[in-house]
């Protein structure tokens, strides 16, 4: 009967297939999801659990980014064009206890700080983006790893940095983009008076000197 051959067939073929996943490691798949807690102003209780997946592999352009680092360099603020932020940070050391993070907000008013949304994070999160920050604003973020007692909490990683407003952006690019056509019709400019001056002045000077009686 041609039936055992056909089942075999089929077992080594879900074999095969099940043998990459098993090389690849735990969470191969897919990435891990970043589980994250946002808080208001005040730190005060309460807020939605929410998950978002990892920007892996993500780099800092230079012209649609600008990255800012903490003193210790473990925290990177990537600012963006959009106007969004988008924080990362490596894995701390050590990592045995680590229950998560604290990402505490705060930006500089005219006399006083300002406190913004606090975030309480996972400990498999790597990575934070804010959406929409205010332009002209000096930011202040500072993370904090989080461990099981009795091990106590390392010092936080600041990062300072300040958007620049829409309209400046705007108006940047506009004054860019007119200075350059300017400067491309000054050459133009340029270069017709030199051919004038060249070609058609200095043959009617030269007529006008072999005319002349001597």
């Amino acid at each position: 009967s041609p039936l055992p051959p056909f089942l075999a067939l089929l077992c080594f073929g879900a074999t095969a297939l099940r043998a990459p996943l098993a090389h690849a490691g735990p969470g191969a798949e897919e990435p891990p999801w970043c589980p994250y807690k946002v808080l208001g102003g005040e730190g005060a209780a309460g807020g939605r659990l929410c998950f978002r997946p990892p920007a892996r592999g993500f780099q800092c352009a230079a012209r649609a980014c600008r990255a800012h680092r903490s003193p210790g360099g473990a925290l990177v603020a990537n600012v963006l064009a959009n106007g969004s932020v988008l924080l990362q940070w490596g894995p701390p050391r050590p990592a045995a206890g680590l229950r998560g993070f604290a990402l505490n907000c705060s930006w500089d008013g005219t006399y006083t700080r300002f406190p913004c949304d606090s975030v309480e994070l996972g400990a498999a999160c790597r990575d934070y983006l804010l959406p929409e920050a205010h332009g002209s604003v000096r930011y202040r973020l500072c993370l904090q790893p989080r461990y099981a007692p009795p091990r106590p909490a390392p010092p936080a990683q600041c990062v300072e940095f300040r958007l620049e407003p829409a309209a400046m952006r705007d108006i940047v690019v506009a004054m860019t983009a007119v200075g350059g056509s300017i400067c491309v019709m000054l050459v133009f400019i340029c270069l017709l008076v030199a051919y004038i001056t060249e070609n058609l002045m200095s043959p009617a000077l030269g007529g006008a000197a072999a005319a002349a009686p001597h």
